[in-house]
């Protein structure tokens, strides 16, 4: 076996995390290296701390900077161009215009002593790419990605296995298309931090969506405890996924109510992407995190609510997955990313 080595950088709005794969495609470690992303530091810093935590990885696994023969970055978009920030909803200011290819190719270069190709690529378009290896298997199936969590991570993966990134490098941004409104029995088109205010699908499937969410069902229920609650909307919207674990019917309702927001966009991206593989991410499948009762009754709403809007043929041609790799998807796609386009 061939000791070049692939790393993967998941430079996340909170947490950076590292992960590797063999020139087989074959992880390196399961274990989860993260680190704060130090974002309010500027870019220049989250970059220096990205070598430094390759460094760290490469050392844990008794690898060195000359068996590595590329690296990937998956990042938020949107971008300006290949490797340039936009203003993203998810970090600082600052960031948008940043050189983010250029300014990380340089400092990998520094430190291994030699250039090192680079790929970058959207966040969830890197996390489809891990997700699409494990569940497609040997088989060539399209694999379509969700993942919801603070924002609403979309990928979808080609038969080569890499993600559509589109012209402009906006392919694929489907948590900023508008959500059915008239079928999830509201009027409100809740503004996204994208800056539309048509009711982006993210809004009413993420986190942060919850706040207003949760307002609004706090109407019906003028007695629950988060009503008269000192804690403020994020931190309200942070304790629904315990609470409804515990059976809390108000955080249940709104779960189900995200669940079917998801399943009526899996059954709009089917028409357009027509995959073989629906993979649903982000911390509402985490196993560490819920419990299979949560994990298959929200399952089980996008399935049923998908299935209604499916083409006949495609209801029982499509399957509808929980995501497998958790917090290492986005880092381990990236690597398998940089491994592929290193063999083409």
């Amino acid at each position: 076996m061939s000791k070049t080595v692939y790393i993967g950088t998941d430079g996340g709005a909170t947490t950076s995390k590292v992960g590797g794969v063999r020139s087989d495609g074959s992880t390196i470690s399961t274990k989860l290296l993260q680190a704060s992303t130090n974002s309010a530091h500027g870019p220049e810093a989250v970059v220096r701390s990205w070598v430094m935590a390759i460094n760290t990885y490469l050392s844990q696994n008794n690898l060195t900077w000359d068996q590595v023969g590329g690296v990937g970055l998956a990042v938020p978009g949107p971008f300006q161009r290949y490797g340039v920030f936009d203003r993203s909803a998810n970090l600082p200011e600052d960031f948008a215009g940043f050189d983010v290819h250029s300014a990380y190719s340089n400092a990998l270069s520094e430190r291994a002593g030699r250039a090192i190709p680079l790929t970058v690529g959207n966040d969830g378009n890197m996390g489809g790419v891990a997700e699409a290896q494990h569940v497609r298997g040997d088989s060539g199936g399209t694999v379509l990605m969700l993942a919801p969590g603070s924002g609403l991570g979309c990928a979808y993966i080609d038969q080569s296995g890499l993600p559509l990134d589109g012209d402009t490098l906006a392919g694929m941004e489907a948590g900023h298309m508008p959500a059915p409104l008239h079928l999830l029995d509201t009027t409100k088109a809740y503004p996204c931090g994208c800056g539309r205010t048509w009711g982006c699908v993210e809004i009413y499937t993420c986190l942060a969506g919850l706040p207003y969410l949760l307002a609004e069902k706090l109407d019906q229920y003028p007695e629950h405890f988060l009503a008269k609650s000192p804690l403020g909307p994020k931190e309200r919207a942070f304790a629904l996924r315990g609470l409804a674990q515990k059976g809390d019917e108000l955080a249940i309702e709104l779960f189900d109510f995200q669940s079917k927001a998801l399943g009526l966009h899996v059954a709009n991206l089917a028409m357009a992407l027509d995959p073989k593989f629906v993979v649903i991410g982000g911390g509402l499948m985490d196993p560490e995190a819920t419990t299979i009762t949560f994990r298959e009754r929200y399952l089980s709403i996008v399935r049923s609510t998908a299935r209604e809007y499916l083409w006949p043929y495609q209801r029982d041609a499509i399957s509808i997955v929980p995501a497998a790799l958790g917090d290492l998807s986005q880092a381990i796609g990236a690597a398998l990313a940089a491994l592929y386009k290193d063999k083409i």
